[in-house]
């Protein structure tokens, strides 16, 4: 069984027992969160796919810990001028053990 969600703008086909990074969800490790099927539920015989049958789809997950991404370095700069600015970023990261995928 498989499920698309939906979580921080992106989506993520996610299985019972998937480990997933998802963006930082704000939740204590240990804490467990409801996500949202979006596309398509396929439990093996029967896929839901409408707003009516995914309605009755619960995801559930546990939040395993919190993660950084890739750093990323940027720079501008204009010649002649001296002028020059860098600045870096690094996302962090919600892992999300997904529990159960519940059809009603």
């Amino acid at each position: 069984m498989y499920a698309v969600i939906r979580s921080g703008g992106k989506q993520e086909r996610v299985a019972e027992g998937d480990r997933v990074r998802l963006e930082l969800l704000g939740q204590p490790v240990g804490s467990e969160v409801a996500l949202e099927p979006v596309l398509v539920v396929d439990d093996g015989g029967s896929v839901h796919a409408t707003a009516g049958e995914l309605a009755g789809v619960t995801v559930m997950g546990r939040v395993l810990g919190e993660e950084l991404g890739p750093k990323i370095n940027a720079m501008t700069y204009k010649a002649k001028t001296n002028q020059r600015r860098r600045w870096g970023h690094r996302q962090r990261y919600s892992t999300v053990e997904i529990l159960s995928i519940a059809t009603r």
